[in-house]
């Protein structure tokens, strides 16, 4: 990120960026110190949980799918502040991550070494977690499927299948999801350091995939796709963790944001940044006037079910699409602020004795987890707050 943007917000929003800031080092300052041998996935009462031991989705606590959000956020505060006790905190993550790696079965490779072994490569340098974050980009490289163009998201016996309650039951084998889009940028970075096109070429033959299958008409956006894994041909889609099939998942609008946007600014391939745009024009007049995003914006008045991890996704990604086309720069950057601002001021806790920032995420619609904090929702928020400053470290 340049510092375009921040030099298009007010006086008034640039103090309350270095505020929120401020903000959030007093607490995290207070919170890494609690936590420092924690992989926390959420936190309730005001304290963060611990997927080192007990049992996630992926089959071993350890690779849970979360568990890469913690060091990463405090990689960006140490991006932020200088402070070297961010950076020691978060090297707690990675080694236990690279022990998991064979045994995983999940398309998660990006959201686990991207935010642990490549932003700290990129920070400091290391060859080591370089070693680390190319060992796990092969790894993901090898999910894809070329009969279908997919990676594929899950593996066998994956509890996500119960998510969509259809009957016969999904093949998993040629599985996909929108999520899958945020692991892409591992790929094209491993393209970029080893000079290999092969992880590049993956990444866009899915990419191209997801453009036609993954994105409705009107711009809203699938969160499940299935394809015959053996012939590649097209099955059905269904409505995973939104509130239904033919709805749209506030997060998974969030995700093909992001997802295309970094594809485009991977590659430079027009169609993915005018598919982002597709893809905003959706959301834009979605956004609730307070700013406080849906679990799906599609779901019924009643109950409102909130999800500020979609808000943050949302966020960062509209800060990207503002830099990377001027004529929406207004529109786009005005959308992220406030969602910002609604978090900070209507669902944000800085206290440094509790250990959450955010405190209304939602796991899925009709999923248990409404209204408690998640980890990842706290690192987008941090990540957007800092591109909003022109000082974000390039991960996604």
């Amino acid at each position: 990120m340049s510092e375009r943007i921040t030099e298009m917000l007010t006086a008034a929003d640039r103090t309350w960026v270095d505020e929120v800031l401020q903000k959030a080092h007093v607490k995290l300052s207070k919170v890494r110190e609690r936590s420092a041998a924690k992989l926390p996935s959420e936190a309730q009462n005001g304290v963060h949980d611990n997927k080192l031991e007990a049992k996630g989705n992926i089959g071993i606590a350890k690779g849970f799918w979360t568990n890469g959000f913690w060091a990463g956020m405090l990689w960006q505060m140490y991006a932020e502040t200088g402070d070297e006790r961010y950076k020691e905190i978060a090297r707690f993550t990675l080694p236990i991550l690279d022990e998991c790696l064979l045994d995983m079965d999940t398309h998660d490779i990006g959201f686990l070494w991207l935010p642990t072994a490549v932003l700290d490569y990129k920070l400091t340098g290391d060859e080591g977690v370089k070693k680390s974050a190319l060992a796990a980009a092969k790894w993901l490289a090898g999910r894809f499927n070329p009969a279908a163009n997919i990676i594929r998201a899950w593996g066998a016996g994956d509890e996500k299948m119960a998510l969509s309650k259809v009957d016969p039951p999904m093949r998993l084998a040629g599985v996909t999801i929108i999520d899958c889009m945020m692991n892409l940028p591992l790929l094209y970075w491993a393209s970029n350091e080893t000079g290999d096109p092969r992880y590049r070429n993956i990444a866009m033959r899915h990419a191209d995939m997801a453009m036609q299958y993954f994105v409705r008409e009107d711009g809203s956006v699938i969160h499940i796709n299935e394809f015959d894994p053996d012939t590649g041909a097209y099955v059905d889609n269904f409505g995973g963790q939104g509130y239904g099939k033919g709805s749209a998942w506030s997060r998974g609008q969030g995700w093909g944001l992001c997802g295309f946007t970094d594809s485009y600014k991977a590659t430079g391939k027009q169609e993915y940044l005018e598919t982002a745009q597709k893809i905003a024009a959706y959301v834009l007049p979605n956004i609730p006037e307070d700013g406080l995003i849906p679990s799906d914006f599609r779901q019924p008045p009643k109950p409102w079910v909130q999800d500020d991890i979609a808000a943050g996704v949302l966020a960062t990604a509209f800060i990207d699409l503002a830099e990377l086309v001027p004529e929406q720069t207004d529109a786009y950057l005005g959308a992220a602020l406030r969602m910002l601002h609604a978090i900070d001021e209507k669902s944000a806790d800085w206290n440094p004795d509790t250990d959450p920032i955010t405190l209304h995420g939602t796991a899925g619609y009709h999923l248990p987890g409404r209204n408690i904090n998640f980890i990842y929702a706290d690192y987008y928020y941090i990540e957007a707050i800092r591109k909003l400053k022109g000082h974000d470290t390039y991960l996604w």
